[in-house]
């Protein structure tokens, strides 16, 4: 795509859209855990390993998990809803240097968007259960999309000033740096 005068071309000489000053999304769900506030709960499932929670989708939406019972992990997209406003520059948990924020995965961002992958281990009607939750109880659930590896994981990846210290997020638990 290309941009011209606040428009975006296709390319192909197709209508140019204007970009949106505002999009809004309505929560499709709610993420249950035990962790009731921020202090203290893992920053990345993999710090959450056998912590168990629920996703309770709202009824009207309960039909679009038909079929969802035969992943065994399933990626949570969220709204950050304890986060207040964003800071560009950030010291994200596993660092002492401040990084931009989209070099992590901090929570105070632009659009306070989270996601995680977790452990499905039961689908009963509107109910998920989940495993592996490093989410806050009572999260608005934005999206629920199946985790396939074939699509998900990818050879030769850099992970920038993350190299060495992502075996510390098992430990790590989350302060109120965010809030």
């Amino acid at each position: 795509m290309r941009k011209t005068q606040g428009r975006y071309n296709d390319m192909k000489g197709n209508i140019p859209q204007e970009i949106p000053h505002e999009i809004r999304y309505q929560p499709i769900g709610t993420i249950h855990s035990p962790f009731q506030d921020l202090s203290g709960m893992p920053i990345q499932p993999a710090g959450a390993k056998g912590i168990v929670g629920t996703v309770e989708v709202r009824e009207e939406f309960s039909e679009g998990l038909r079929d969802l019972s035969g992943f065994s992990h399933i990626i949570l997209i969220y709204h950050f809803h304890k986060s207040q406003g964003y800071a560009l520059s950030v010291t994200p948990f596993l660092d002492t240097v401040p990084r931009g924020v989209f070099a992590t995965r901090a929570p105070r961002r632009p659009n306070p968007i989270g996601i995680s992958i977790v452990e499905l281990t039961k689908v009963e009607g509107n109910i998920l259960h989940i495993k592996n939750v490093d989410i806050v109880d009572g999260t608005p659930l934005l999206d629920i999309k199946p985790y396939v590896p074939e699509f998900d994981i990818h050879e030769g990846v850099r992970i920038g000033w993350l190299a060495g210290k992502t075996g510390k997020a098992e430990k790590t638990k989350s302060d109120r740096r965010f809030t």
